[in-house]
Formats: C-alpha cells, sequence, structure tokens
C-alpha cells in the first residue's frame, strides 16, 4: 500500500499507517536515503519507543495508539530535506492456544514538502459552488419577497373595493325616513 503525502515547511506532518488486530508487534520506521539504502529512524518494540539518531533526532513524535491499531508518527517542524519515502515495517505475533502465527507488512509514504500548501482543487470547487448557492438563494428570496408583496398589494386592493361597495349602497328610500308626527 502506497500512501501520497504533502507536507507543510516547518508545520508538523503526520505519516500515517494503520494495522488492524491485537498482538504483540513491533514497528520500525526507515526513511530511503538512496535508490538502495534505508536508515533506521524510530522503532517501536515491546510498548517501547526509540529514536535512532538521525537528521529526524529531537523532531519524531509517536502518533499511534496503545493498542497498535495506528502505528503513525508525526515529523515536528519539517524541512523540505524531509522529502522521501518513508517505509513502515509491522510485524505482528498472535498468540492462540493452538499456534502463534506472525504477519508482517510493510508499507510505503511518499512524502513531499512544500514551502506553501496550495489550495486543494475539492476546496476550490466547494468555495465556488457556496457562492453560486448563495447568489441563488439570495435571487429566490428577492423573487419571493416581491410575489408576495405583489399578492398582498392585490389583497388589500380587493379588501378597499369591497368596502367602498358597502358605502356606496344607496338607502332605499331617503323621503319615508321621517317617522310621521301625531297631532
Amino acid at each position: 500500500m502506497v500512501s501520497e503525502r504533502l507536507g507543510r515547511r516547518e508545520q508538523p506532518s503526520k505519516v500515517s499507517i494503520s494495522s488492524c488486530g491485537v498482538a504483540r508487534d513491533t514497528s520500525q520506521w526507515l526513511i530511503r536515503i538512496s535508490l538502495h539504502i534505508s536508515s533506521q529512524i524510530y522503532d517501536y518494540r515491546n510498548k517501547n519507543f526509540r529514536e535512532f539518531p538521525s537528521r529526524f533526532s529531537g523532531r519524531l513524535q509517536w502518533n499511534g495508539s496503545k493498542d497498535m491499531q495506528d502505528v503513525s508518527i508525526t515529523v515536528l517542524n519539517v524541512t523540505l530535506n524531509d522529502s522521501g519515502v518513508y517505509t513502515c515495517n509491522i510485524t505482528r505475533e498472535f498468540e492462540f492456544e493452538i499456534h502463534r502465527p506472525l504477519f508482517t507488512s510493510s508499507r510505503l509514504i511518499h512524502l513531499t514538502v512544500v514551502e506553501e500548501a496550495g489550495e486543494d482543487f475539492t476546496s476550490v470547487i466547494s468555495e465556488i459552488m457556496m457562492y453560486i448557492l448563495l447568489v441563488f438563494l439570495t435571487l429566490w428570496l428577492l423573487i419571493e419577497m416581491v410575489y408576495c408583496y405583489r399578492k398582498v398589494s392585490k389583497a388589500e386592493e380587493a379588501a378597499q373595493e369591497n368596502a367602498t361597495d358597502y358605502l356606496a349602497i344607496p338607502s332605499e328610500n331617503k323621503e319615508n325616513c321621517a317617522v310621521p308626527v301625531e297631532e
């Protein structure tokens, strides 16, 4: 399994590996110096961590879990010289009543350190989509406001017309309104 990583200069960079199962484990971290030569930089054995003298001295930190599901390390204060191929050799010895199987695994991580991390393509697309959605929702809200305003205006006009209709009805006979006076 090959993992591609991009680190930023002077920032911590986590080099991640996952390994499942509970067992007696060892993990060795190496960095490839040349095509066929690797140098060990970190070791975990019997719940003890050991950092080997190298250009990483004082800058490596165990970032894995105690049960060895995660055997990651973090390189602190990354420099441009830290780019390279990191190898993690994992040995797991399971303890069963009948037998003790031994599994080994080797994982490669290509770490590339850059001056300034460029924007991720996904984040650029998300930002563009966010602005498009914002404009669309604003226009939709504006159209809804105009629609509701027109609807309320028409309702008010209809109510006023009904009110004037009631006021405009003439009385049946204004002359017969008076009560006859008895003499």
